[in-house]
């Protein structure tokens, strides 16, 4: 058989060529999930059902509408109060508790939890477990605000297609937009994903949210996002947790809703150290840091590991109905879950005064202490006061040192002076000395001449 003629290199080099121009092509136009409009709400249809639902229960609910713009870019967010019995309980007695959804577009899922945990709170649509005769006096001790979209811009740029932009509509992301270490950017940093902006609070709809958290003073604060299933607290920004009593209290809380809800199932720690990468100018750090809020958390309440990095939507969001409401019910009843933990431990814990408690049941069963990190009231309150003793000892060991130093710097100084004192003297003892052996000379030399 004849040997078949040798391929031209240009020909190689053009076929070689193609080939991998189709297969780029057959990669970007891969099959992306889309959004299922069949389950989820559109931004606007969400916000209508939530605006006829403060309309039904005006007794419970209000909302308010807040407008921001800067340079040209504006943002409205809507905030929904839920105060159960106005005039019951003094409002000063009350944990205060701020829950924002919908911080990233791309993450559908969590503005669906606020509403569903809006229409438990006032028309108690069942959830597995909850006695709501019991738990109303939960409510009771409660002032809920809840934002159920802070990024409506960019939910509508996901909406028409933009499936995996998490930015808000002039793409800078609001979860990088805080102050506390703003702008340092890791090495696998992405502008695309993490645009931290020009300046720490550029952006309305930041600026809408630390103006809330300023006035609300909230006790609790949950950032709730979709990617995982997890329940982080400070810090993002590095791979620890904060120090000292605060943070005995905040691991407390989650460790016992973990185990009392998702059986141990989701991480638990800090946000840098357990995510897998730190995130700069967050929004929880900045509660905590500068804010002051006794517990601020980050819930990851979904996320499908075997999705494509393309596919966002399937990626931050579940795409079918028994999925969606398996998801909806249990983190609405971790958020019940959460409201009793926290008032129960910033009471014990005294960070709010005791109000009007009686004969309450814990939701799901008994509320278990579970090791060391969950202390009685007493044991907080030793390690409250062991903190400021331990505060107190610093300082005392610093006044100490600073009076050291100064003795021994007074110390030397003098035996400074005395050294040069008793060089002068004995100087001068020495010319004495000499003037007593070379004057009787030089008189005898005088009379001599």
């Amino acid at each position: 058989m004849a040997a078949s003629p040798p391929v031209p290199p240009l020909l190689l080099t053009l076929t070689l060529a193609l080939a991998l121009t189709v297969a780029s092509a057959g990669k970007i136009s891969a099959p992306r999930t889309p959004i299922s409009r069949d389950i989820y709400h559109s931004s606007d249809s969400l916000l209508r059902e939530i605006k006829a639902l403060v309309a039904r229960h005006s007794d419970k609910l209000s909302m308010d509408t807040i407008t921001t713009s800067n340079k040209g870019y504006s943002a409205d967010l809507f905030v929904v109060t839920f105060n159960h019995v106005k005039e019951s309980v003094d409002n000063g007695s009350k944990v205060h508790i701020l829950l924002n959804f919908g911080q990233h577009g791309r993450e559908l899922i969590t503005s669906e939890v606020a509403l569903r945990l809006l229409y438990i709170l006032t028309e108690k649509r069942k959830i597995a477990g909850v006695d709501f005769s019991s738990f109303e006096r939960v409510l009771e001790n409660l002032v809920i605000k809840v934002v159920p979209m802070e990024n409506l811009n960019g939910r509508k740029r996901v909406e028409e297609g933009e499936l995996c932009d998490r930015r808000n509509g002039r793409g800078v992301d609001l979860n990088r937009n805080w102050s506390v270490d703003w702008g340092k950017k890791e090495k696998d940093y992405d502008p695309y994903e993490e645009n931290p902006g020009i300046a720490p609070f550029s952006e309305p709809e930041a600026q809408i949210m630390r103006e809330l958290s300023r006035s609300f003073k909230p006790h609790i604060w949950v950032n709730v996002h979709s990617g995982m299933e997890a329940l982080f607290m400070p810090y993002d920004h590095k791979n620890t947790t904060p120090a000292g009593a605060s943070a005995h209290l905040m691991r407390s809380v989650l460790e016992n809703l973990n185990h009392r809800h998702f059986q141990d199932s989701c991480l638990v720690g800090s946000g840098g150290g357990s995510v897998g990468y730190l995130a700069h100018g967050t929004t929880t750090d900045y509660m905590y840091d500068i804010a002051k809020v006794p517990m601020p958390f980050t819930f990851e309440i979904y996320g499908d590991e075997k999705a494509s990095t393309d596919d966002c939507f399937k990626m931050f969001n579940p795409v079918d109905k028994t999925t969606f409401d398996r998801v909806i019910n249990k983190w609405c009843m971790a958020f019940l879950i959460l409201f009793e933990e926290g008032l129960r431990n910033l009471r014990d814990a005294q960070i709010v005064s005791r109000g009007t408690l009686d004969n309450w049941v814990p939701i799901g069963g008994d509320v278990v202490e579970r090791n060391v990190a969950r202390k009685t009231a007493r044991e907080r309150r030793k390690l409250e006061g062991l903190d400021l003793g331990m505060q107190e000892l610093r300082t005392y060991f610093r006044l100490f040192m600073l009076s050291t130093f100064l003795l021994m710097f007074m110390f030397c100084t003098r035996i400074s002076k005395n050294r040069n004192r008793d060089s002068d003297e004995q100087s001068a003892g020495n010319i004495r000395s000499w003037n007593t052996i070379l004057r009787p000379a030089i008189w005898s030399w005088r009379r001599g001449c």
